[in-house]
């Protein structure tokens, strides 16, 4: 009546392909614990008359139809007993098993039909949504038996079988009874990665039982192996873990606390790592598939398998490919909520400049014409605010000339965790071979590369002198105004992406050769290193600004003016030459200049100085307060790269490689100016439209369209200018407008999402949003003392923290201060200036912050994970800039 080892219990259509799996990997020597199984013969004989006098469900039954259909076959199912024959069997069986003392686990499995289909098998998983028990005792083994037969009809099982064409009540059962083993971890192993199907070894584990880990009821670390043996952890501050109740064995499995010391340990050491892929390697090889298997890990270090199915790798896997988000390195441009007209004006931003940009790579036109797609949805917008679509960039940059080489270089500097990176396809080494086939023709294509950039700057120059003042212009003139200034951006923009790209090679290749020729150096020396050489626009911008604070300290009562006055009239009084003609042309000379560079100045329905021309007195407040000088920045700047000679000659004393240094840092440094510089460039591109539209908005306004011409930032850039072409859908901008106000507020006022998860491709973005990361404020006092991230200016700082949400913060509260932010972006130059040091969540050694920290000379550490959470405001804190090290030096708030 029973299956045990000595009968054959390889037949899948009589225990299903999880038993017949297990005792197949038992036969050949695997470590799988005994046991023995109640078959599906025996479920025929016992529940098959119930199923037959079901009535079916009504076609199209309801959710509560349906559940209630379920819950009522369920309940006749429990009510059933086990044969007397089976009882006697079984009850034997499992004093032969475990003993009457021991434990057993009772699992069910739906067996396969005739065409082998069923419950972890080949071709489909067929989710059998059965269910199994765990540390069941003598006594409660007939009950869970019964259990399990009964677990074909939950719900759940149901509605799946429904979905799937499948009569609900026709699925048969069996039911394992296995050797209970009280691992004290355990683990899932993937021999492909299951996302992609990538050459590379995946492994979940957790501490306690596997329920734990294929629940997702446990703190789980993952682990990457890749085909050489190199292995990458993400690791997770482990809490809770599944495991037997000490106090009450007959509890069975309960969620418990993870001891304290092993909250932060790897569940599995490199040797235990090493060990399961062996394990799932033999189990691939046996089956001539890639597997899933899961399994345990005894006090002793016995690793256990208890389970061996297939990774389902079709063509269609819709269901299964999800898609990753991330805002890590895009909060520098768009933080907290954006508006809609900023939204739609930053996706054509993408989508025209990263085109030009793969045409001027030499991406070939058949290459992207199939993947232009992908160009419109390089950033979507979640619920307000702006996320990178990680699926639509590796298909893009996939076609780049050598990618494959720069691929973890770009992974870091878009701010992805090793755990996030790797979501396309994985490099081969067939794919590296090409890329590196490609390197001359992309060295000949890039050494022209600077001479362009520079036309590019000259071309802008030109082109943003002869743009019209938009408040003389009437809507025809305006609309055209944008759409030829668009079109212009669209045929040249890729030059600075050029750039970027340039800038990748610089650093992999600059980093190559110091670990090669300096490996001795501090963690600071690249940084110092990038100091000096000429200024670019964004810098500028900042010293400009500490000029006008030079010369407006001069004279006793415009200085107190500027410190103490009411700002508009101040500026009024300023630029009408009541303090003279000197500080009135500077100022207006100032504005003219640099009026578009703001704090969120990407965000079109934030106001800059062009709109605001007082506000210019809010950026030189502290910069005249603090007695901030132009000659003070630059020498700041030109001792941080002297020091950083001095140890480049220390720990590389060949002159050659020195000079070789010098090539590479040369053009490091050249691709970071041109980087800020058009960042530049776009803020004045993101200001002469914003010009443009907010003047469409007061006509739309004027008009009656809208109530208010700020409400023109909750339509579409083409919403706006097909109200005027009549090229729009519908005529209600109104009643658009006023639904995108209150649902702007309501994300608003919302925890913001996790800066990186995942989507299901099959179903609507918004219906897979994830729940809000929690405040885990206070962390850091509470535990750990010291954070750790990019070093990326050199330098020490022990000072009070300023936490930074909103750049709208006076400059003046951050002055002595050490600025925490989650990102920065160039128009928090004067928030920085202010700072003793600066220490940011996002960024890369490449980002804004860091360029601006090194060339400021202030001590400043990037992509510190959780940094606003867990340092609280006013706490002193130490910052090591070279070393990437932030530390809470004491608990107490300071009263500033």
């Amino acid at each position: 009546m029973l299956l045990t080892g000595d009968s054959d219990l390889t037949d899948p259509t009589a225990v299903g392909h999880k038993f017949a799996r297990q005792e197949l990997l038992r036969r050949a020597g695997f470590p799988v614990p005994e046991f023995f199984c109640v078959p599906a013969t025996v479920f025929d004989r016992t529940v098959g008359p119930v199923q037959r006098s079901l009535a079916r469900p009504p076609h199209r039954a309801s959710h509560r139809e349906l559940t209630a259909w379920a819950d009522a076959a369920c309940s006749r199912v429990t009510a059933l007993h086990l044969p007397e024959t089976v009882t006697d069997s079984a009850l034997t069986a499992f004093d032969r098993l475990v003993g009457p003392e021991g434990l057993v686990a009772v699992r069910a499995c739906v067996t396969a039909d005739a065409s082998g289909a069923g419950e972890d098998g080949d071709g489909d998983p067929f989710a059998g949504l059965s269910d199994s028990f765990l540390y069941v005792q003598r006594q409660d083994l007939l009950r869970r038996i019964v259990d399990c037969w009964a677990s074909v009809f939950t719900p759940e099982a149901v509605a799946y079988r429904i979905r799937r064409g499948i009569d609900p009540a026709a699925a048969r059962i069996a039911v394992g009874v296995q050797q209970m083993v009280c691992g004290e971890r355990s683990f899932v192993a993937f021999t492909r990665d299951p996302h992609d199907g990538a050459d590379r070894r995946v492994i979940a584990a957790a501490y306690g039982i596997g329920e734990g880990v294929v629940q997702e009821k446990a703190d789980i670390d993952h682990f990457f192996v890749d085909p050489d043996g190199g292995v990458r952890g993400e690791l997770t501050h482990k809490t809770r873990m599944v495991t037997l109740d000490s106090v009450d064995p007959a509890q069975g499995a309960v969620i418990a606390p993870v001891p304290t010391p092993q909250a932060d340990t790897p569940v599995l050491d490199d040797q235990v790592i090493r060990r399961i892929c062996r394990l799932a390697k033999e189990a691939e090889e046996y089956f001539g598939c890639p597997q899933d298997i899961e399994g345990t890990i005894t006090a002793e270090g016995g690793i256990h398998l208890l389970q061996a199915r297939p990774i389902v790798l079709g063509s269609d896997t819709s269901a299964e490919i999800s898609i990753a988000w991330t805002n890590h390195n895009v909060t520098e441009s768009f933080p907290g909520v954006s508006c809609a007209l900023t939204y739609s004006q930053a996706r054509m931003f993408y989508e025209t400049a990263f085109a030009d940009f793969y045409r001027r790579m030499g991406v070939p036109r058949a290459s992207r014409h199939l993947a232009h797609h992908h160009l419109r949805r390089m950033i979507g917008y979640l619920e307000g605010r702006v996320y990178y679509r990680l699926d639509a960039w590796y298909a893009l940059h996939g076609a780049l000339p050598a990618f494959d080489l720069l691929r973890g270089t770009w992974e870091r500097s878009l701010g992805l965790t090793p755990g996030e990176a790797g979501q396309g396809p994985r490099p081969t080494r067939r794919g590296t071979l090409r890329a590196l086939a490609t390197a001359p023709a992309l060295a000949v294509r890039l050494a022209a590369h600077s001479l362009a950039a520079s036309r590019f700057l000259r071309w802008w120059d030109r082109l943003a002198a002869r743009q019209p003042d938009p408040s003389r212009q009437t809507a025809e003139e305006l609309v055209t105004a944008y759409r030829h200034l668009w079109s212009c951006m669209a045929d040249r923009w890729g030059i600075t992406l050029v750039n970027s790209y340039t800038g990748l090679l610089s650093v992999a290749a600059t980093n190559a050769l110091l670990r090669r020729w300096a490996p001795t150096a501090g963690e600071g020396l690249l940084i110092g290193l990038l100091c000096g050489g000429r200024e670019n626009r964004s810098l500028a911008a900042l010293r400009s600004a500490l000029a006008l604070a030079e010369l407006l300290g001069t004279q006793p009562d415009l200085r107190d003016a500027v410190l103490h006055g009411d700002e508009r009239q101040v500026w009024q009084d300023l630029v009408a030459g009541a303090y003279g003609a000197r500080p009135a042309k500077a100022a207006a000379e100032h504005l003219r200049r640099y009026g578009d560079r703001s704090p969120n100045d990407l965000k079109l329905e934030v106001p800059t100085p062009r709109q605001q021309p007082w506000t210019v007195l809010r950026t030189v407040r502290p910069l005249l307060s603090q007695g901030l000088t132009v000659a003070a920045s630059r020498s700041k700047e030109q001792e941080s790269l002297e020091r950083a000679r001095q140890e480049l000659r220390s720990v590389c004393p060949n002159r050659l490689r020195r000079a070789v240094l010098a090539v590479a840092l040369a053009s490091l440094r050249r691709s970071a100016r041109i980087r800020e510089d058009a960042r530049f460039c776009r803020s004045q591109l993101y200001g002469i439209s914003r010009q443009i539209l907010w003047r469409l908005g007061d006509i739309l306004a004027d008009t009656g369209r809208l109530d208010d011409r700020d409400d023109v930032m909750h339509l579409t850039v083409e919403e706006v200018l097909g109200a005027f072409e009549g090229t729009l859908a519908g005529s209600d901008v109104r009643g658009l407008a006023g639904h995108r106000r209150t649902e702007l507020a309501r994300y608003a006022d919302r925890a913001p999402l996790p800066a990186f998860f995942s989507t299901s491709a099959a179903n609507p973005v918004a219906a897979g949003l994830p729940d809000s990361p929690t405040d885990t404020a206070g962390q850091l006092a509470a535990g750990s003392v010291e954070l750790r991230g990019i070093p990326s200016s050199a330098g020490r700082a022990h000072a009070p923290a300023k936490i930074v949400l909103d750049p709208s913060t006076p400059a003046e509260s951050c002055q002595g201060r050490v600025l925490v932010a989650r990102e920065t972006d160039p128009g928090w130059l004067f928030l920085m200036l202010a700072a003793e040091g600066i220490v940011v969540e996002r960024g890369s050694l490449v980002s804004h912050t860091a360029i601006t920290g090194r060339l400021l000379g202030i001590p400043t550490v990037v992509a510190v994970a959780g940094a606003t959470a867990l340092i609280p405001d006013g706490a002193v804190v130490e910052i090591d800039g070279a070393a990437g090290v932030v530390r809470l030096a004491g608990n107490g708030a300071d009263p500033r």
